[in-house]
């Protein structure tokens, strides 16, 4: 039984979550705040994953994903959002979050979410990610058209694995190469890429047609 924790402010939409969960047979609801501070308590009582919003009052979920975090590594956070400006999800994904979805997300895709194994890839939703990649065919502004070129066949391999959403370390033990090695390797991907943050790197690939768009 995964038992999950909903942390939104939208009344409506907390309900609407909370029922849904409610009704599957293999998935609990721990319960429904809109706060951080009303959240931590009910995460340490038990919470295997939580649906953090970002903008809550008091401190935000990014903030909130930060300290669930700190306090309960083995917790996964999806961050459950409108809001899908890339800063704010690369700077959730430093915080800890595992993955995004987008509040028009089908409840279908939330529950599948939900559902997935800790410690997979970073997972974003479809609905998230094509509204990170912006209007169909629109392409980064002014990209490079020359960074295909200068990528050297390990850092493709680097970047495919970063699209999968593997850390530097998991990515050593995949390559069989150090992980300072592997830690290289992503910085050059990153800098090429004129990203800072693995979520800003894969996003400028499938823009760049050097990952697929799911």
């Amino acid at each position: 039984m995964t038992k999950v924790l909903v942390v939104e402010d939208q009344r409506a939409l907390a309900d609407a979550l909370e029922l849904a969960i409610a009704a599957q047979p293999d998935l609990e609801c721990v319960g429904a705040v809109g706060t951080v501070e009303a959240a931590l308590p009910l995460a340490a009582a038990g919470a295997d994953t939580v649906l953090m919003d970002v903008h809550l009052p008091g401190p935000d979920g990014i903030e909130g994903t930060a300290a669930l975090k700190a306090a309960h590594p083995e917790i996964r956070v999806l961050i459950l959002t409108g809001d899908t400006d890339p800063a704010v999800l690369a700077a959730a994904t430093a915080a800890g979050a595992a993955g995004f979805l987008s509040k028009s997300s089908a409840l279908s895709d939330i529950l599948a979410a939900v559902r997935a194994p800790a410690g997979g890839p970073l997972l974003v939703g479809s609905a998230a990610l094509a509204a990170l990649l912006g209007p169909a065919g629109g392409g980064r502004d002014g990209a490079d058209e020359a960074v295909p070129a200068r990528l050297t066949a390990r850092e493709r391999e680097v970047l495919r694995l970063l699209g999968e959403g593997m850390s530097p370390r998991a990515i050593a033990e995949r390559l069989v190469i150090s992980r300072h090695t592997a830690r290289g390797h992503v910085k050059n991907v990153l800098m090429k890429l004129g990203a800072h943050s693995q979520l800003e790197a894969v996003v400028a690939a499938i823009r760049a047609g050097l990952l697929p768009g799911g």
